[in-house]
């Protein structure tokens, strides 16, 4: 095969747009499609200025969607004095996968010059996962917990930082099974805050100061150019599977959306498109209803903002301390 673009010999073939390209122009490819996203989401706002930078912390597991969002980053701001990174990496105590991650956060980090900051499940809240897995008290599957927890650490951690922004590497692929999952479930709920927390613009959503917002600049770029991005690039990532991972539902919207891609090209850019139309108007729905289940309070445990009396991070904590 050969470039569409220079002649060259082609790396990779992108059925939905029917374009053939080699390295150099694969890369950009997806260079642009972030930096577009970043401009479409008002990510940088119009009064960013040296003398008051923003502050963007980035989820940094050590996997290759988050490093390569970090090195695109890296390179596109690298000279802007109005963005300033910090990579917060979450070690959730799982032996061996999670320590080479963390290697792999710390060596890429190094060599960006960028800051990096770790937590860890076991320092701030005394749980590993590995033992959550085999107590569970909830009888849940390991993600779920994980989930929850790693949730808290970001948006703590982020609001520690005094970030502006807090960016996640959530790929196409990644956001194309949320969405369907929620649409099948029928969730309005999660699908309103879904749309509240990362999707659209920046300046068009609906704000609240006890979060930190949420951005992803990868959501449009599917998970296999991730990884060859990642490998073109030689960055140090580390691409093992969680040896906990065990999400079957999604595992089956997964190959749903693999076989239907693989039938008919484009449509994880269709089902993101539309449920992002659709996110806006439940959003705006569930704001004008005043729904009470959304109303935030403060934890009775921890004083996180939650819906709940007690936050779900801390009420899976009891629970655990209870086996």
């Amino acid at each position: 095969m050969e470039c569409d673009r220079c002649g060259g010999d082609a790396v990779m073939h992108a059925a939905y747009s029917g374009a053939h390209l080699c390295e150099r122009h694969f890369r950009e490819s997806v260079e642009k499609r972030v930096r577009r996203r970043i401009r479409r989401d008002d990510l940088v706002p119009g009064d960013a200025s040296p003398e008051d930078p923003e502050t963007w912390v980035i989820g940094l597991s050590g996997g290759k969607d988050s490093v390569v969002l970090t090195q695109i980053l890296h390179d596109t701001f690298a000279e802007d004095p109005r963005i300033e990174l910090v990579g917060l990496t979450i070690h959730e105590g799982i032996e061996g996968y999670r320590d080479e991650s963390v290697a792999a956060c710390l060596e890429l980090a190094d060599d960006l010059g960028i800051r990096h900051e770790l937590a860890s499940y076991e320092e701030e809240f005394g749980i590993r996962m590995d033992d959550v897995v085999e107590d569970d008290p909830e009888n849940m599957a390991a993600c779920a917990y994980c989930g929850v927890f790693r949730r808290d650490l970001l948006s703590r951690y982020a609001a520690e930082l005094e970030a502006d922004l807090l960016l996640t590497g959530h790929n196409l692929d990644d956001e194309a099974q949320t969405a369907l999952m929620n649409f099948l479930e029928g969730d309005l709920g999660q699908i309103a805050k879904h749309f509240d927390a990362s999707l659209g613009p920046l300046s068009e959503r609906n704000e609240q100061d006890e979060f930190v917002p949420r951005a992803k600049p990868l959501r449009d770029v599917p998970e296999k150019e991730v990884a060859l991005y990642a490998h073109l690039a030689d960055l140090p990532a580390h691409i093992t599977e969680c040896p906990h991972a065990s999400e079957a539902y999604r595992g089956e919207i997964q190959q749903l959306l693999y076989d239907l891609e693989e039938n008919h090209p484009g449509t994880r850019h269709s089902i993101l498109s539309g449920y992002e139309e659709l996110a806006a108007m439940v959003a705006d729905q569930y704001g004008d209803d005043g729904d009470e289940s959304r109303e935030l309070r403060e934890c009775a445990e921890c004083g996180a903002t939650t819906t709940r009396e007690i936050c779900r991070k801390c009420s899976l904590l009891e629970s655990l301390e209870a086996v």
